[in-house]
């Protein structure tokens, strides 16, 4: 990523990238290489936000004559639909929402790309997801994302797993609002007998966290998916892995989605072979 903060100008277009903490960010190297091949005048800005900062912090941002728009990532993305003077329906069914541009008359308008991404790796590696069984552990912005497009998508049978109960209810209230003819289960993370497992909790950004799920009650044919990003290969893949399960990356979902976010902003749009080819990733 040499020479990108040097063309930063006047002219530049923000995207701030808001969230808390910023360590395990991984999007501005991907974004900034690609601006840079491209020679788009844009440039992704990480900015740590604290949740108790965040309502007034995006509006005042947003005031910035040179704002663009805003990637949102943890905590932030439930919060965040509040905020907005229009959604999409995604936005609608997940309660989250990670990407904000600014619309007509200055009004913010979100959209949600986590789940798209999520689904657009797992078919891309060959798997089927019409009529599958599939549990996601998290309910919050990137679980509601990936459960609803899961729904979108064609799934038989959903299960719901959060420890914070009200969250995880309330995204079962709105799949059943939009997907009455989905099998929905709530309550429980034992993997056992389905053909897709998710996390999509924090559990993993911290040495020492606990796995999500007994990963010993996971088939070897299981699909095993991942949201976190702190590195590739998370205890809980590694662990899947050892049991011979076919798995998806945490920035897998991230190269996947970021194509529908530049068309969201008005970018050339992109594929993730071109992405990662220009990644600057570290980890």
């Amino acid at each position: 990523m040499t020479g990108i903060m040097t063309h930063i100008r006047g002219t530049t277009k923000l995207i701030a990238h808001l969230g808390f903490p910023t360590e395990s960010f991984k999007a501005p190297m991907i974004y900034n290489p690609y601006f840079e091949k491209h020679a788009i005048d844009a440039v992704v800005v990480p900015m740590g936000c604290k949740p108790d900062d965040f309502a007034a912090f995006l509006k005042l941002v947003f005031k910035l004559s040179n704002i663009h728009g805003a990637l949102i990532t943890m905590p932030h993305k439930v919060t965040t639909v509040g905020l907005l003077d229009e959604v999409s329906t995604t936005v609608a069914v997940a309660g989250a929402c990670n990407a904000v541009r600014l619309g007509a008359d200055g009004k913010l308008v979100g959209d949600m790309f986590d789940g798209e991404g999520f689904v657009r790796g797992v078919l891309r590696k060959g798997r089927t997801l019409t009529g599958t069984r599939a549990l996601v552990a998290g309910s919050g912005g990137v679980g509601s994302a990936i459960a609803a497009s899961l729904a979108k998508a064609g799934v038989g049978t959903l299960a719901l797993y959060d420890a914070y109960v009200p969250m995880m209810n309330g995204l079962a209230e709105r799949l059943r609002a939009h997907y009455p003819d989905l099998t929905l289960l709530v309550g429980s993370n034992d993997p056992a007998g389905f053909d897709i497992v998710v996390n999509a909790t924090p559990l993993g950004m911290k040495v020492g966290d606990p796995l999500p799920m007994d990963v010993d009650r996971i088939a070897p044919t299981t699909f095993v998916g991942e949201v976190v990003m702190k590195q590739e290969i998370t205890p809980f893949l590694a662990a899947a892995r050892a049991r011979g399960c076919a798995f998806q990356v945490g920035t897998d979902m991230l190269f996947e989605q970021i194509p529908a976010y530049l068309e969201f902003f008005g970018f050339r749009s992109s594929t993730p072979e071109e992405l990662r080819a220009g990644a600057d990733l570290r980890y």
